[in-house]
């Protein structure tokens, strides 16, 4: 039976040598909270913070950039990753592939979902997988559309993936600035108070957040109480969270969107349409995939395509998308734009009896 490494050496990709124990900084910096809470950290001899390995990606780009090679670049790996896992268990194997440095966007993109779909294809030849895929850039450029004021276009691109939360952060978005505590202090005596209460009660080596990070949430309520966003700019939100369609329907969706609520997606459109065309001529068929607006996947570090391919159930068997951004927060020197899949073999051993039950 083939073997998702011999589909890697394939595909002529450098498979570098990932070691299992890594700085955990990097993930603890630029990956997310749904990450953050379920690596498995350790200490080094001097002090500094070390995980398990918990994904590829981010160690991929580490080695990218730390062994000066030279872009565009194509990485493949198989290998175990160490976190907890919201269906169980806490070590499996996972196989993938990071794209560096491409700048034609969409054909990377595309061959990044063709490479997933044809890995899943070798694998398990008579599968018929469901495909989900969203673009966190249209929600960027909605959000610099609406005008709302910079803390909100923050605040909501970080929680885009999560609709509920949006939504529910919508409704209460006009909470009264007098219910914040400290209110009406500067930072810098807001950041000594906290500093002085989590010293009281034990707080400051505790390894949790930090006082700046407090005074900076803090800070940041402060802020979204104080500019609030517009009912009209709530509707239009919700109406695009709300949007889903076949993928081969979705740009015209989009555009009718756009007369209808008179904003303009601007770039973000174009990009997204430049995919389409080049998804049609690598021949994956845009009528299989379901568009969804609100879909983004829960790491911090994607910026602009996202995509599941899923099983009969509602866990996914490969997660992928567009990190441009994490780049250059990883020690890049100039923008490299970046793009990549990971597979989760257990489950796709487990899709083989979803399919056929």
């Amino acid at each position: 039976m083939p073997s998702p490494l011999s589909f890697l050496q394939s595909r002529n990709l450098t498979i570098p040598d990932i070691a299992i124990l890594q700085p955990a900084d990097p993930f603890l910096d630029t990956a997310g909270e749904a990450l953050r809470r379920r690596i498995f950290l350790s200490e080094g001899e001097s002090g500094e913070a070390l995980c398990l390995r918990p994904e590829f990606t981010i160690p991929v780009c580490r080695h990218h950039i730390a062994s000066f090679a030279n872009t565009p670049a194509r990485y493949g790996y198989c290998g175990t990753v160490f976190r907890q896992r919201r269906d169980g268990g806490s070590e499996f194997t996972q196989a993938g592939i990071e794209d560096l440095g491409d700048a034609n966007e969409a054909a990377a993109d595309t061959r990044c979902l063709a490479d997933a779909l044809d890995l899943l294809a070798m694998l398990k030849p008579d599968f018929k997988p469901n495909i989900v895929l969203g673009d966190e850039a249209l929600f960027v450029a909605l959000l610099e559309a609406l005008d709302l004021a910079p803390v909100w276009q923050s605040r909501l691109t970080r929680m885009f993936g999560d609709t509920a939360k949006i939504i529910d952060t919508l409704k209460i978005q006009n909470t009264a600035k007098n219910n914040l505590p400290f209110e009406g202090l500067d930072r810098e005596t807001i950041l000594a108070r906290v500093e002085t209460e989590m010293e009281t009660f034990g707080l400051l080596e505790s390894g949790g957040r930090t006082p700046e990070d407090i005074t900076a949430r803090l800070i940041e309520k402060r802020m979204l109480a104080a500019s609030g966003i517009n009912p009209k700019a709530r509707d239009v939100l919700t109406a695009f969270l709300a949007l889903e369609c076949p993928l081969d329907q979705a740009e015209a969706a989009l555009k009718q969107f756009e007369t209808t609520h008179k904003v303009r997606f601007g770039i973000a459109l174009q990009r997204f349409s430049a995919r389409l065309v080049a998804m049609r001529q690598a021949s994956i068929n845009a009528e299989n995939i379901v568009f969804r607006a609100s879909f983004g996947r829960s790491l911090d570090y994607y910026s602009a395509m996202q995509f599941e391919i899923y099983g009969a159930s509602n866990l996914p068997l490969i997660g992928g998308g567009r990190y441009n951004r994490l780049m250059m927060l990883l020690g890049a020197t100039k923008p490299i734009p970046a793009v990549g899949f990971s597979m989760w073999l257990d489950r796709v051993d487990n899709a083989h009896v979803e399919a056929n039950t």
